[in-house]
């Protein structure tokens, strides 16, 4: 449950580098460097999206349930 948690903030850390490569970067630029690291922030943020996302149903699966107890007239 543990590891799900930090798998779950290791995207969100994922996902704001990604915004802030992306971002810090102006549009239209047509240096190679800096187009590089624009694209790179956006593999980066879209990757972080779904190892949140891994993280988060990884911790919805191994949550425990309460045992469901049927009463049994007999």
């Amino acid at each position: 449950m543990k590891m799900s948690v930090g798998i779950a903030i290791v995207g969100i850390l994922m996902f704001g580098s990604g915004l802030i490569m992306f971002y810090s970067v102006e549009l239209g630029q047509t240096d190679t460097i800096l187009r590089f690291i624009k694209n790179t922030g956006t593999f980066v943020g879209i990757s972080g999206m779904g190892v949140c996302l891994a993280g988060i149903l990884l911790y919805l699966i191994n949550k425990n349930e309460p045992s469901i107890k049927e009463h049994s007239d007999v």
